[in-house]
């Protein structure tokens, strides 16, 4: 690296600027693994410079951390969870969505217009949500203004990078957990006005609950607000069957589901949009994600739990739309994004199995297809986050995986190492170095680089995604013993 480059020490001014050691892995932009051992990445100013072998010389005076040995991988992202249906995990399972909702939902969300119950379940989630492998997230609150602004303030304490949203309700709601079409529009106007420049690590986002319960006036006041801010939007989408067949009765004009809100301009394009769901979404819907830009937030458990069904997320993936995970707090029933990468892995085993039609041409997810969707692809919704490359946003988290790999990875570090590596540090090396330096390097480094490089780095590529998975499925058996946001330590206690 170049003397004088702009990241140099004297311009590290800020505290989250450092050299951290360990082993890497992260995906490119095509899915792929990359997987760096033994390493450095290079932090300035809680932006990542770069991954090398050895620390770059301009780095030199930076603080170096040291986790040789133990995986580093982003920090993952929760592109949809609910805070105020915190307490009900588990609740309700029984039930389809619409009634769920109906029965288990809005009497819980109706509760945190009481600041002191707001206060004590917000605490919980804030608390429980620093100590998971979340970095970043895009949260729902309630209705209710006040206690909305409080879910931010906990939150802002965390370290944590997160969107939060008022939620819109006009219609289609219970009598006492309803908003008018006016106080709704203004709430909102009064939330963002009390949440501007309050905060430096949480955001608002526009929050309309759904098509079902919000009407056309509603969906267009936000519209207008939307354009006015240019804030982003979350909300869910084709989730279930009778909720799609609801929105076409309410609004026979919308071509689907998501025409519903693209006729108010809170469907993509200039309006950053998150979409929970998209289990049943149609040809002509999909094709508008994709034309728009809509992030899909991919909630397996949930959907599994209320018996939404399984979204086609290789398909989607295939397609080359924005796809990202979800916890889906509470129709989700764990905060913990890695159990939600082994269900989209699971759930998307079942769909080639008994749904698809060319299971040939849509084949199962793999984990690392999961890891990428928990990390580089919803975090595209908030920039450059979920990798560790030039100008990506430093999210990691440190895995002590020390007990999963004395049965397996020391095996290469000695048996497969022995098989391949050495046998060109010592039988080749011996034969070939010499005319190596007379310019013979075809006869001896370039057999490396072919043939044993073949045996040796593919044996090196596989055991690094057996190890990712093996961490990823076993993850209760790994200690997350750090996690940073944008460079910035967060608290594990």
């Amino acid at each position: 690296m170049p003397s004088g480059d702009a990241w140099s020490v004297k311009k590290a001014l800020k505290k989250d600027s450092f050299v951290i050691k360990g082993d890497f892995y992260w995906c490119a932009q095509d899915r792929s693994l990359t997987a760096v051992r033994n390493a450095c990445c290079v932090v300035i100013n809680g932006v990542t410079q770069g991954v090398y072998s050895n620390i770059p010389a301009d780095a030199h005076g930076l603080k170096v951390m040291d986790y040789s040995g133990k995986m580093i991988i982003p920090g993952l992202t929760d592109l949809h969870l609910h805070a105020s249906q915190y307490r009900n995990m588990g609740v309700g399972m029984g039930e389809e969505l619409l009634q769920w909702l109906s029965d288990y939902t809005f009497p819980e969300e109706k509760r945190f217009e009481d600041p002191e119950y707001a206060a004590e379940i917000y605490q919980k989630f804030a608390d429980d949500l620093r100590r998971s492998p979340t970095t970043r997230a895009a949260i729902f609150a309630t209705i209710h203004t006040d206690t909305t602004l409080l879910l931010m303030k906990l939150l802002e304490k965390t370290g944590l990078l997160c969107y939060v949203g008022k939620v819109n309700m006009d219609r289609n709601s219970p009598g006492n957990y309803i908003e008018t079409t006016a106080k709704s529009l203004s709430e909102t106007r009064r939330f963002l006005k009390e949440a501007e420049g309050r905060f430096e690590n949480i955001q608002p986002i526009l929050t309309p609950r759904f098509v079902p319960a919000c009407s056309d006036e509603l969906m267009k006041g936000l519209g207008e607000i939307q354009k006015e801010s240019g804030l982003p939007v979350q909300s869910h989408l084709s989730e279930n069957r009778n909720e799609i067949r609801w929105v076409k009765e309410l609004c026979p004009d919308a071509a689907f589901y998501g025409d519903a809100y693209d006729r108010f301009g809170l469907f993509g394009k200039g309006c950053p949009t998150i979409m929970a769901h998209c289990v049943s979404s149609s040809d002509e819907e999909i094709e508008r994600i994709a034309r728009n830009g809509v992030f899909i937030a991919h909630c397996p458990n949930s959907n599994m739990n209320l018996r939404s069904g399984i979204a086609p997320i290789r398909r989607y993936m295939n397609r080359g739309l924005h796809v990202g995970l979800g916890t889906d707090i509470a129709a989700g029933h764990s905060l913990s994004l890695f159990d939600e990468m082994i269900s989209a892995v699971q759930a998307s085993k079942m769909r080639w199995r008994y749904v698809e039609d060319e299971p040939e041409n849509t084949p199962a997810l793999t984990m690392t297809d999961a890891f990428y969707l928990a990390t580089r692809g919803g975090g595209e919704f908030f920039g450059n986050v979920g990798a560790f490359e030039k100008g990506y946003e430093f999210d990691a988290l440190i895995l002590d995986d020390t007990g999963l790999r004395a049965a397996g990875e020391e095996r290469y570090d000695t048996g497969l190492r022995a098989a391949g590596e050495e046998r060109y540090d010592t039988g080749l090396r011996a034969a070939g170095e010499e005319r190596y330096d007379t310019g013979l390097r075809a006869a001896g480094e370039e057999r490396y680089d072919t043939g044993l490089r073949a045996a040796g780095e593919d044996r090196q590529m596989q055991n690094d995604e057996i190890r990712l998975e093996r961490a990823l499925y076993r993850h209760s058996e790994c200690r997350m013993i750090g996690k940073y946001a944008a460079g910035s330590e967060i608290s594990l206690r």
